[in-house]
């Protein structure tokens, strides 16, 4: 019983399904409009405006090779806060638009199979300087964050959600990224799924590779209660779910945790 459902689980790494899919009825091809860039947010929210690009100030200068050698996972982060213009960079590092192509079509800092980024990026924001503690969503097309809960206890809550995880809690933020399934299905249809999950490793290794130029350390967050992570974020579960996380600290002296 066991090794049938190993086969099965297995099958979803492959590109077979592919081949049983009669793409001239995906929606795409039955020239249904696709779904938008970003998700759609009420134009009376409040909103906290980043950092332009052009503007970073504290991103140190360091080589591709240097910020690759020095990855690391790591899980023990200063009391320093994060600057408002780290976060804008790492923002613009792993969503960050470059072109827009048309409404429902962007060009961005990291690949997406054939350009539908199905991803929205929520911060749980714990000490980032001049930022309450709570919880946004970027807004990658005004390059801004839209306010969804502030919260003195965001981390506590997050780090339950995340099976009592506590070292969440001492992070400068998490960066907690969601799918909504439907923006790779109307071009891939069945074939959507499992390129969301490399586009979510995409995401993730820029993080690292950002997180090293302005002395952050970086940990990947798979593990978490996925009914409770959804409740926490109000996503519904089904055509909006968390799928992984990033949580981000300044970076100890001398930490050098070699865990992945």
């Amino acid at each position: 019983m066991q090794d049938s459902m190993l086969e099965n689980y297995r099958y979803f790494l492959k590109d077979s399904i592919r081949k049983t899919i009669d793409f001239s009825q995906i929606d795409q091809n039955q020239r249904v409009a696709p779904p938008p860039v970003q998700k759609p947010y009420n134009s009376t929210a409040e909103c906290i405006d980043l950092i332009p690009l052009s503007e970073f100030p504290n991103v140190a200068n360091i080589d591709l090779l240097t910020a690759i050698g020095q990855r690391r996972s790591r899980r023990s982060y200063q009391e320093t806060p994060l600057s408002l213009s780290e976060l804008s960079f790492l923002l613009w590092a792993t969503q960050g638009i470059q072109r827009r192509m048309d409404s429902g079509h962007a060009l961005r800092t990291v690949p997406s199979a054939g350009a539908r980024h199905s991803l929205e990026t929520y911060l749980c924001i714990l000490n980032v300087d001049g930022i309450d503690t709570g919880f946004y969503r970027y807004l990658p097309i005004e390059h801004q964050l839209l306010v969804k809960l502030r919260d003195p206890k965001a981390g506590n809550r997050l780090a339950e959600a995340a099976f009592q995880q506590n070292w969440i809690a001492n992070a400068g933020v998490v960066f907690i990224w969601s799918t909504i399934p439907y923006r790779m299905e109307w071009r891939y249809g069945l074939a959507a799924h499992r390129v969301i999950l490399l586009d979510a490793g995409h995401v993730c290794q820029n993080l690292y590779l950002g997180c090293e130029a302005v002395g952050a350390g970086m940990c990947a967050v798979a593990a978490y209660d996925q009914e409770l992570m959804d409740k926490l974020l109000m996503l519904d579960g089904i055509d909006e779910f968390v799928i992984y996380m990033g949580v981000v600290g300044k970076m100890r002296e001398n930490s050098e945790q070699k865990n992945k």
